[in-house]
């Protein structure tokens, strides 16, 4: 039997998705020691390999075959859009991505006038734009704090995920508009869907059973 290869997003979502994997049994010790420097982790007698990976590299491990199954937010989905079945919601990591900005660019968005947009999420920007709202925008991407681009004149909104939406008013921006919700998926390799169909249908049907 071959090793079924799973990739995890790290951080919070891999600790999580570890916790929900032991409630079906699956479990890898390994992993849970924080002080490791292993990058790949083994169930022997599951024949089951794990590793972590940036949230933005899991659909490209799972597209190319170096992941059968992978772990990750639906906004790194939609952002990379690769080729892929997205096969289970697992509920948690749940947020929104929205448009966001101060108080005084709603009347820019209802106007639809050209407007700075940044984002980590270029692509997601975009399509809700251009195609959702039909305005014209300029996408500028930036890779860490986007709060602060409205702050200092970089861009009149900003388009990001929003939890609790804390960070934003400390700030003094608010949401203005959804643009869809967000949340952890299971995706799989288009191959080892058909290679390893039993396996991972089994998995899925466990995964929805204590979901």
């Amino acid at each position: 039997m071959r090793y079924l290869t799973f990739a995890l997003a790290k951080g919070r979502l891999a600790k999580k998705s570890l916790e929900i994997f032991e409630k079906l049994g699956i479990t890898c010790e390994e992993m849970k020691d924080e002080k490791t420097r292993k990058l790949i982790f083994v169930n022997e007698e599951l024949k089951l390999k794990f590793f972590l990976a940036k949230a933005s590299d899991v659909p490209t491990y799972v597209e190319y075959g170096a992941a059968d199954i992978g772990i990750v937010g639906s906004d790194t989905i939609i952002e990379e859009g690769r080729k892929l079945f997205e096969v289970v919601d697992l509920g948690i990591g749940k947020c929104r991505m929205c448009v966001c900005g101060p108080k005084s660019a709603k009347e820019l968005l209802k106007h639809h006038e050209m407007i700075r947009v940044a984002s980590k999420y270029p692509k997601i920007a975009k399509d809700y734009f251009y195609n959702k709202k039909h305005q014209t925008v300029e996408i500028i991407k930036l890779n860490g704090s986007v709060e602060l681009a409205p702050l200092v004149g970089l861009s009149e909104v900003i388009v990001d995920i929003v939890e609790t939406g804390s960070t934003l008013r400390e700030n003094g921006l608010e949401v203005l508009e959804e643009i869809c919700p967000l949340s952890a998926r299971m995706v799989v390799n288009q191959v080892s869907m058909k290679m390893e169909n039993e396996r991972i249908m089994k998995l899925i049907k466990e995964l929805k059973e204590v979901l």
